[in-house]
């Protein structure tokens, strides 16, 4: 981190490998589409190291980056929905992909989140695949917390009924 601050090539290069898996997962989670989650991450992670500066050492770096890159990506989200756009990937195929540190979920259980509508998947992936609280997605989706819970519960039950099946 000192070094990365310092603008050391090897510091950002170490950052970077470190944290690029979770920082396009958290963007690929959210729009469902690779070049999109990549493109996403990317401009997360320059952002991330532009505003190093204010950055608390005394917290941990994944974290922080990942809440610029989530809130990157649900703008992102956002704006597709609104131009209608849909990725084609699934989501089981790019958390398979090997330089991504997956969640430890079935493929149905992948496919079935995948599968869900934006106002009920991103809350799901938000809390239950990259660990934000409902406060804080409530804060990143500018939404009140009683909205992003019903969300929550939403998705919950339309995950048990598609698996029941």
């Amino acid at each position: 981190m000192r070094a990365a601050l310092r603008g050391d090539a090897a510091g950002v290069d170490w950052l970077f490998r470190e944290h690029w898996p979770a920082a396009y997962r958290a963007a690929w989670l959210i729009v469902r589409d690779a070049a999109a989650a990549e493109d996403i991450a990317q401009e997360g992670f320059l952002a991330a190291l532009r505003a190093l500066d204010r950055f608390d050492r005394a917290r941990p770096f994944g974290p922080w980056l990942r809440t610029i890159v989530a809130r990157r990506a649900i703008d992102a989200a956002r704006s597709r929905a609104l131009r209608r756009e849909v990725g084609d990937a699934s989501l089981a195929s790019v958390v398979a992909r090997e330089d991504i540190d997956p969640p430890a979920l079935a493929d149905d259980v992948l496919a079935a989140v995948a599968a869900l509508p934006d106002d009920q998947r991103i809350p799901i992936a938000l809390r239950h695949l990259l660990g934000f609280t409902p406060g804080e997605i409530a804060d990143l989706l500018d939404l009140p917390r009683g909205t992003v819970n019903s969300r929550l519960r939403r998705g919950l039950d339309t995950l048990s009924e598609a698996l029941a099946t």
